[in-house]
């Protein structure tokens, strides 16, 4: 095998620059496509992710029915306004935000973790966690290389897992983690949308590195 060239400092600095230009999309320009050679990149670089034991428990499924897509889509907004019921005064700041981009995208995918193989290997202790570990590093891939194909990417978690498993034939035992919308977009907006649309303040590097114990917390809930 061959072994792989070391990173010149081009590279790095790109890398770095893809990362602190990744978003979190809910916009998507309607009536798109994205080219199947894209597409299959993406994939191929959430494929690529690590995954604990190589245990690899994401499952793809692009979602073609225009039906299946409406039907997700009701789910969503079924979470939505369960979500706001939850947030008090905020209610109505929360029902204005987009949550997602399921109707527009051009592409819909669900990401499902497979039921249980067996694997033990780093997981003894933790093996649901460290398959929704492994599954969001795969994530995370396709959110990088879909950013520096100027791809639009945007995970979904508004749903009831048990009736999107349902509507997706999920065999016993595997789950839906995400619903991904995927797409053209008419800009990447400059910072995260939670912080644009004044939800919720990015938290500082300092506000989260610790040494050697655990740090001071917020008191006060931030959906609150």
């Amino acid at each position: 095998m061959d072994q792989i060239a070391d990173f010149n400092e081009q590279d790095r600095d790109v890398i770095y620059r893809v990362i602190e230009a990744r978003r979190d999309i809910r916009h998507f320009l309607p009536n798109q496509s994205v080219p199947k050679v894209v597409l299959e990149r993406i994939l191929h670089a959430a494929h690529n992710a690590p995954s604990v034991g190589l245990m690899q428990p994401w499952r793809f499924i692009r979602i073609s029915d225009r039906d299946l897509r409406s039907k997700l889509r009701a789910e969503a907004e079924k979470e939505r306004l369960k979500t706001a019921d939850r947030l008090g005064a905020r209610k109505e700041q929360f029902l204005k935000l987009k949550i997602e981009g399921i109707q527009d995208c051009a592409e819909l995918l669900a990401m499902v973790i497979a039921p249980d193989d067996g694997t033990i290997v780093g997981r003894n202790t933790m093996p649901q966690e460290m398959a929704i570990s492994s599954c969001a590093c795969a994530i995370q891939n396709m959110w990088l290389a879909a950013r520096v194909e100027n791809i639009g990417l945007g995970w979904v978690s508004f749903y009831d897992q048990q009736k999107v498993a349902k509507l997706l034939k999920c065999p016993d035992n595997a789950y839906p983690l995400a619903i991904l919308c995927l797409g053209p977009v008419l800009e990447f907006p400059p910072a995260p949308l939670m912080s644009i649309t004044g939800w919720r303040d990015q938290k500082s590097f300092e506000s989260v590195y610790y040494q050697n114990s655990y740090g001071e917390e917020p008191t006060k809930p931030v959906d609150c």
